[in-house]
């Protein structure tokens, strides 16, 4: 296209319409829907994006935002002709502050480099959604993951950012300090916003001292519901658990096909605690272990090395691969929802119970110490169940005072839940979006229509 000619003069070798290029930018893990952008810009700097929106401004075309494409609810494909801007070459490390807990990254950087780069400092950064994400999508999606439960999410360890409005401007939002109350909080505004509002280009990263002793465990249970009801038992105890992950039997079943484990195919969680004592840790474990007994737990392993807990936590990570292929050939839908805890045993009891009542094959796993899991439901291509269980679950869900989506974001699937959730407070969202993007182009479609 000619006009594609005048963007590829402005930004040289930075611009493709490769088919490969455009098919990777057109889908994401799972969402069903594919649709290709017109063109992939590969920014290497704050200068390349000020240029492409400026040359979408005059063309009127969409700009979405892409890291590394790790999202599931459709983030990040087109719902028309639109320009894929990705920043997966801006991944450099800025600046790492050890004495203020504190890294400057670009939003191309993934989480798994900048922890590399941290070695030897004695810090890390804590948020771990399984996969390897950028850091800026983390942030537009305000991803958490197993760690949440102890450090919080992408909301809690960023503490600035900078983005590119629409109209080029550059924004910086929020301090590199680890409080403030000068003025309204837009920072916050951005996290979670899936690059609807603006394009992050630069974060202030919170870091946390490595703990200097770590305990894991895998605790098995006969019935899911004990398992549930065990993990809220660790919660409610007010112990420091650093991870609190569940996983029911299907799961474990996938796992064990997937890599070679032997893990008893029953439900399970996989527990750890860091603790600045080995005294501390012993006693924590010890109360957890006793809980975890008086609610039903009927097999108890220990990871005790480095070696040992880096394979336990593969098996989590690898979850959702080892159940694709546990079941190839077929379709899946992962949802993700959030309760109050004390209502997730109900949550988790209910999903399970719909999968069966429905003739549904379905996996239940996740974060459950902070209330959110994943249902990933195997399907037939073209089976509107798991549409239609997706939708009861969530119904159910708000019902109980929770969220339709505890980490996974909107997209293009969840948004037809957040009137519902959100009230007429949905109309000053679309307002907010108005005002930061008026002509509507960054990544339009996604948080609602």
């Amino acid at each position: 296209m000619v006009m594609l000619d005048s963007l590829k003069n402005l930004l040289p070798q930075k611009v493709s319409t490769a088919p490969t290029d455009l098919e990777t930018h057109g889908k994401d893990e799972s969402y069903p829907v594919r649709h290709p952008p017109l063109a992939v810009v590969f920014a290497e700097s704050l200068t390349d994006i000020q240029t492409t929106l400026a040359w979408a401004r005059e063309h009127h075309l969409p700009v979405i935002p892409f890291g590394a494409g790790t999202s599931i609810e459709g983030h990040v494909i087109p719902q028309g002709r639109a320009i894929s801007l990705d920043v997966s070459r801006m991944n450099r490390v800025l600046e790492v502050r050890p004495q203020d807990f504190m890294a400057v990254v670009e939003p191309g950087l993934t989480r798994k480099a900048l922890n590399e780069a941290l070695k030897g400092t004695g810090l890390f950064f804590p948020v771990d959604p399984g996969a390897d994400a950028s850091l800026g999508g983390m942030a537009a999606t305000n991803a958490s993951g197993t760690t949440t439960v102890r450090y919080g999410g992408m909301r809690h360890n960023v503490l600035a950012l900078q983005v590119v409005l629409a109209n080029g401007q550059v924004l910086e939002l929020g301090r590199g300090v680890r409080k403030t109350s000068a003025g309204y909080n837009l920072k916050d505004l951005f996290i979670g916003s899936e690059g609807t509002l603006g394009i992050i280009t630069r974060l202030f990263l919170k870091l946390h001292p490595i703990p200097e002793h770590i305990h894991t465990l895998r605790v098995f249970f006969d019935d899911l519901s004990d398992t549930a009801q065990a993990a809220y038992a660790v919660m409610a105890s007010g112990m420091p658990v650093a991870r609190l992950e569940l996983v029911d039997e299907v799961g474990i079943r996938a796992i064990n096909h997937y890599l070679g484990r032997s893990y008893p195919e029953k439900p399970a969680l996989f527990v750890e605690f860091h603790s600045s004592t080995k005294e501390a840790l012993e006693a924590e474990s010890s109360m957890a272990l006793g809980l975890m007994q008086e609610t039903g737990a009927i097999s108890i392993d220990t990871a005790r090395t480095q070696e040992e807990r880096t394979a336990q936590w593969e098996a989590r990570h690898q979850a959702y691969w080892a159940l694709v292929n546990l079941f190839p050939g077929k379709e899946y839908l992962s949802t993700d929802t959030a309760v109050p805890i004390s209502r997730m045993p109900d949550l988790v009891e209910y999903s399970s119970r719909l999968l069966r009542e429905m003739g549904l094959t379905g996996n239940i796993l996740g974060h459950v110490g902070d209330g959110n899991f994943h249902t990933l439901v195997v399907c037939e291509p073209g089976d509107p169940r798991a549409e239609v269980f997706s939708e009861r679950l969530v119904e159910h869900t708000l019902a109980l005072g929770g969220t339709c989506t505890g980490e996974h974001g909107v997209g293009l699937r969840k948004k037809k839940y957040l009137s519902k959730e959100h009230g007429p407070a949905l109309d000053w969202m679309r307002q907010i979006k108005q005002l930061f993007d008026p002509q509507n182009l960054l990544n339009p479609g996604k948080i609602f229509d």
